[in-house]
């Protein structure tokens, strides 16, 4: 199996303050991999840096091979990989197809060609729809995305995540805020969209990311302290002692 996502050596500093301090991380194809830890570890800093929203002050970043170094994020996404935001990131005054066809417009073609009539393109108008069914939103299409429930709006965002046709995903806490029922709802999405995908995401639920996870890795201030597969993570004692004791108890 080959390499998705490989981090050496990673460090951010803000200032005097390291808050990446020397991350090594490798995901493989088709890996649904969680990064878990504690608040203030360094998860959304870490996605930061993969995404190129900020530039690393050490260490290297690859995508299937290719240096990410000094690359602005939509070179990245370009380059196969996408991600979503905590907070929802959609355009609530367009309709659920809308949003969905947006996000198709570069990876079809349309770039910057401002006189194409995209409401006339049959290949994107048939992609968005696909998506549209893929993420169970065919109902709401013609529908305000303001309007959407708070899970439903979650998985809008995912189907712009994909609809780009990137192969490698992070997601960034994707069921925060939701019940029972929402949070079991986007993680069959998020198992259903991610066939043939690598997955990385941040989450705070343990039931999310033991169910989901093929590997776990754990980020403590700054580095990460064990990486394996879920038993092997929870087994860990120095896990248990830095935080996962801690996340089960409080029931996360």
């Amino acid at each position: 199996m080959t390499t998705a996502l490989e981090i050496t050596n990673l460090r951010k500093s803000f200032g005097q303050t390291e808050i990446i301090r020397g991350v090594n991380l490798e995901i493989k194809d088709d890996e649904r991999h969680a990064v878990i830890g504690p608040n203030g570890a360094g998860k959304s800093t870490l996605f930061n840096l993969i995404t190129g929203r900020f530039p690393q002050t050490a260490g290297v970043i690859q995508l299937h091979g290719q240096d990410l170094s000094g690359k602005a994020p939509y070179e990245i996404n370009r380059m196969g990989l996408s991600r979503s935001f905590q907070i929802t990131n959609i355009f609530p005054k367009m309709t659920v197809f809308e949003n969905v066809r947006c996000s198709l417009l570069w990876s079809l073609g349309y770039k910057y060609s401002f006189w194409n009539m995209v409401s006339k393109s049959r290949a994107l108008n048939e992609g968005a729809e696909a998506i549209l069914e893929q993420i169970n939103l065919t109902a709401r299409r013609d529908l305000p995305a303001g309007l959407l429930s708070y899970a439903e709006q979650r998985a809008l965002e995912i189907g712009i995540t994909i609809a780009g046709g990137a192969d490698v995903i992070l997601l960034d806490e994707p069921t925060a805020g939701m019940s029972h029922s929402e949070t079991d709802y986007i993680v069959e999405l998020i198992r259903k969209v991610t066939v043939g995908k690598t997955l990385v995401m941040v989450e705070h639920d343990m039931g999310v990311v033991f169910g989901l996870a093929d590997k776990i890795s754990v980020l403590v201030y700054g580095e990460i302290i064990a990486t394996g597969a879920p038993e092997e993570v929870r087994a860990n004692p120095r896990v248990q002692e830095a935080y996962l004791g801690e996340a089960m108890e409080a029931g996360h």
